[in-house]
């Protein structure tokens, strides 16, 4: 199976190394989505594999005729997994808001296969009343939530709004794979 993982400006996204890894373990295909926010966290050097950013959307397409990205990305993956998703990009999300490769990935999901995504913020951030109301709406449209956890966080808060775990976002990932969801 293939998957494609977004990753959004969160701390969490320091992450996703291992989220790559851990996934390829499990015999999945994966590529990457990279928000601008996010290549600021994201070890290119070292990860495993193609990760893709917005001027790639741009300089794939040259003419009619051309692949468009976000669809090829769309059309490739099996599952869709945000991890993590920022504040700015739920929102974004919520709202229909398509102004990068991945937010424009999302809008031309297939709502027939899993989208799953993975908050991750901070505590006050993740407590603000909009926070629920994104996430309710993303929950509307089919998409998965994987619940993120309290801890403290890497900006020394204290509460909810680290993203989920590794193991459980890869055992949710082969759990949906086997058709056990």
């Amino acid at each position: 199976m293939k998957v494609l993982i977004g990753c959004t400006g969160s701390v969490a996204t320091i992450k996703v190394n291992e989220l790559v890894d851990q996934l390829k373990n499990n015999n999945f295909e994966v590529q990457t989505i990279a928000t601008k926010s996010a290549q600021h966290f994201l070890k290119t050097d070292i990860i495993d594999c193609k990760v893709w950013n917005d001027e790639d959307e741009w300089n794939v397409w040259k003419d009619r005729g051309d692949p468009v990205l976000h669809i090829e990305l769309r059309r490739w993956a099996d599952i869709f997994i945000i991890a993590p998703l920022d504040a700015n990009s739920l929102a974004k999300i919520a709202q229909g808001i398509c102004d990068n490769l991945l937010t424009c990935t999302v809008r031309a999901w297939d709502l027939a296969k899993p989208l799953l995504f993975c908050p991750a913020m901070n505590t006050h951030m993740w407590n603000h009343p909009l926070t629920a109301e994104h996430i309710n709406k993303l929950k509307a449209f089919g998409y998965i939530e994987i619940p993120c956890i309290s801890k403290t966080l890497i900006c020394g808060d204290s509460g909810a709004g680290a993203m989920a775990e590794i193991k459980t976002i890869v055992d949710q990932v082969v759990k949906i794979s086997k058709g056990k969801v």
